[in-house]
């Protein structure tokens, strides 16, 4: 299995996101859209856990099944909610199959359950060190172009993103629409002394509530002007149109920028990142 700082230091990357499906017919689905997907060379598939570890297993799952496919995987992981034995007993499962690459993450309660324990590591970061005293893990941590949601100032945001960015392999941000806020985030950490690898995440929109919704809860936003001109589409067809064009915009401005790669939000879904795939000047990189 490939370290995806390997991957980096080879060229821009383009990669996707996937999250463990609840029923068969979801899980119907992703396979069938891994098999689309698996044709674009990707360099590799994150695996989302669910808010407090709800998806425990059925990310194992995942992994296990995505790296039999001969892909390489994130897993993501979160501090929120564990002991730091579980976390442990989690890396070593990773580290003896082989896995070479973590996404370490302070997580979030799951909403029926906002009282649960925070956890021994109370901070990504710990993640980070902790991931590293298990294996020889590339390890990724989470950035927020926009700022985390829950900071109380974009210095202080800063700061807390430079802290663990310093420590970390590289970073995969929360999705955006604005080549700007992407620009911010790189040249205000810059300014703090780190030049670890951000790899931008931009959605193909296909859903626009949906994806309005999703941003709310991570802390980005839709421009004003990009959900008129959704909410003036004639039928979801011309939805997604826009959608994909919007988002092959970006990534083209991004690579343009001397953005390390490109990570798509997939939604567990082919077509739109196809279509986002297909137009953009990208080296492949096959993990």
């Amino acid at each position: 299995m490939t370290a995806i700082d390997a991957l980096l230091a080879e060229g821009p990357t383009f990669s996707i996101e996937a999250f463990p499906p609840k029923t068969e017919r979801g899980r119907a689905n992703l396979r069938a859209a891994l098999d689309r997907l698996q044709r674009l060379d990707l360099s590799f598939v994150s695996v989302t856990y669910g808010a407090g570890g709800s998806t425990r297993e059925r990310t194992g799952e995942g992994v296990e099944e995505i790296s039999a496919r001969g892909l390489t995987v994130m897993p993501h992981l979160t501090c929120i909610g564990h002991r730091r034995e579980e976390l442990v007993a989690l890396l070593e499962r990773y580290r003896d199959a082989g896995q070479r690459n973590v996404l370490a993450l302070h997580g979030d309660p799951p909403r029926d359950d906002p009282d649960l324990p925070p956890g021994d590591l109370r901070r990504a970061i710990e993640l980070v060190h902790l991931a590293r005293e298990v294996g020889d893990f590339s390890v990724g941590v989470a950035a927020h172009p926009e700022g985390h949601p829950k900071a109380p100032d974009r210095a202080s945001d800063r700061r807390h993103q430079a802290e663990k960015l310093r420590v970390a392999d590289f970073g995969v941000t929360q999705f955006f629409f604005r080549l700007e806020d992407y620009l911010r985030l790189r040249d205000d950490l810059a300014a703090l002394g780190v030049d670890t690898p951000i790899i931008p995440g931009i959605i193909p929109v296909t859903d626009h509530r949906q994806t309005a919704r999703f941003a709310e809860l991570s802390g980005a936003s839709v421009p004003p002007e990009l959900m008129e001109r959704f909410d003036a589409a004639a039928d979801a067809e011309e939805v997604k149109r826009i959608g994909v064009d919007v988002a092959v915009d970006l990534g083209q401005r991004l690579l343009e920028a001397g953005a390390p790669g490109l990570h798509v939000y997939a939604l567990n879904r082919a077509e739109a990142t196809e279509q986002v795939r297909a137009a953009l000047p990208l080296d492949r990189r096959v993990g």
